[in-house]
């Protein structure tokens, strides 16, 4: 069975799955949600390897301004995030299609 996320998780996944289709950087989305690059960025390591978030880096960037990487949720990181920041009961059948 898997662990439960972390509150700072938690933060997280819900900005995710505010927009499931948009690109996020890692910076942006630690200001958003209030969580400081040494516990973002393992978390979004974490997610990526569990296949719950796909990266990339971003195509297009500023002038004089290294490129970054970009994070999404995967279908299945919007289920898990889903389940984990909104419904109780999806995190049951959740459990149930990882047993």
């Amino acid at each position: 069975m898997a662990r439960r996320p972390s509150p700072q998780t938690r933060r997280i996944l819900a900005a995710f799955v505010a927009d499931t289709a948009a690109w996020r950087h890692g910076y942006d989305l630690g200001v958003e949600v209030g969580v400081g690059a040494g516990t973002l960025y393992p978390i979004l390591i974490r997610l990526h390897e569990r296949g719950q978030l796909e990266s990339r880096w971003e195509s297009v960037t500023g002038q004089g301004r290294p490129p970054r990487h970009e994070y999404r949720l995967t279908a299945t990181g919007v289920a898990f995030a889903r389940a984990w920041t909104y419904d109780a009961p999806a995190r049951v059948q959740l459990r149930a299609l990882e047993a």
